[in-house]
């Protein structure tokens, strides 16, 4: 296939455009620096200049392609304050490509989230559908919230003739050169000189291989039904404390308790994340795809030593 891929020099792009050369697609990158479409070239992909503001270009990029992922988000204007503007970028994009593909039958792929799809107990792909809890929505905001129903539109384009999919990550995407959210934590723990977690620690968080993650993308764009939601989770639910535990024998750093109410000055924009008890199950999309994680899970990556070489970090 051509695919037309939106945020391919990104952390999990940069694994899926290999993965997608590999077995034999053609890759185009939507790159908005010259940075990102060097590295999109070396790493033999056609590059495709604009951003997600450009709504023409991705409508003619889309047209032009077999099938489209679309990876890209504003995190960086996210994350200094307008996640909802960053959301209703991305809305934006996604309805350009709707569009462009309805009718076709070609595939369209998304990356959504896990986190706070079922808080406290195991989530499927059969869950966070349809109306949203209202304590969930109050809980995460209205960005996010505008995520979700992003996430909705783009599986009802199934009816107008996309085979349209939603791939939701777990908030760790872990790998060698992660500088996510495991990164952030290690970096936490050195300026605190204590590895710290929230409460008694039991929270589970779900954690993939970035590698793995990439696989997944793949199977979907050749192989999943129009329709079709799917977590890619190798783990179902790490707890926070083991994180933490490994992380303070890295470190060689005390693993101390932090209080809910000391969260906020402790771990910063991090602490409402990290408060999060969100498991999330695969078993449908294994059973889907035949999807099957192989390489190592968070804990494992995390004694691998990768993550403590960096001093900034």
């Amino acid at each position: 296939m051509r695919v037309f891929v939106t945020g391919a020099s990104g952390w999990i792009g940069s694994a899926v455009v290999p993965e997608l050369i590999g077995a034999g697609h053609q890759v185009i990158g939507l790159a908005r620096s010259d940075a990102s479409a060097a590295a999109l070239t070396e790493a033999g992909a056609q590059v495709h200049r604009g951003t997600l503001d450009d709504l023409d270009s991705l409508r003619s990029a889309a047209a032009a392609s077999d099938g489209v992922i679309h990876l890209a988000f504003k995190h960086d204007i996210a994350f200094s304050g307008d996640f909802q503007g960053a959301a209703d970028a991305d809305r934006r994009a996604v309805e350009t490509f709707g569009d462009a593909l309805a009718g076709s039958d070609r595939p369209f792929l998304i990356a959504s989230g896990t986190l706070g799809v079922a808080p406290g107990r195991v989530a499927t792909e059969r869950d966070g559908h349809g109306v949203p809890d209202p304590a969930v929505a109050a809980m995460a905001g209205a960005g996010p919230m505008t995520r979700q129903a992003t996430a909705e539109l783009v599986l009802s384009l199934a009816s107008r003739g996309v085979r349209s999919s939603v791939v939701r990550l777990p908030p760790t995407n872990h790998g060698d050169g992660d500088n996510g959210f495991m990164a952030t934590i290690v970096g936490i723990a050195r300026d605190k000189g204590v590895s710290g977690y929230i409460g008694d620690g039991s929270n589970r968080w779900p954690a993939v291989h970035r590698l793995d993650s990439a696989h997944l993308f793949r199977l979907a764009l050749e192989n999943a039904p129009a329709g079709s939601t799917l977590h890619a989770v190798a783990d179902e639910g790490v707890p926070i404390r083991d994180i933490a535990e490994v992380i303070g024998r890295h470190l060689d750093l005390p693993v101390v308790a932090v209080s809910p109410e000391d969260a906020a000055g402790h771990f910063t924009w991090l602490a409402h994340f990290l408060a999060v008890d969100s498991p999330a199950s695969s078993t449908l999309t294994r059973e889907l795809l035949g999807w099957h994680p192989t390489h190592p899970g968070l804990i494992d990556d995390l004694d691998k030593g990768h993550y403590f070489h960096n001093p900034s970090a």
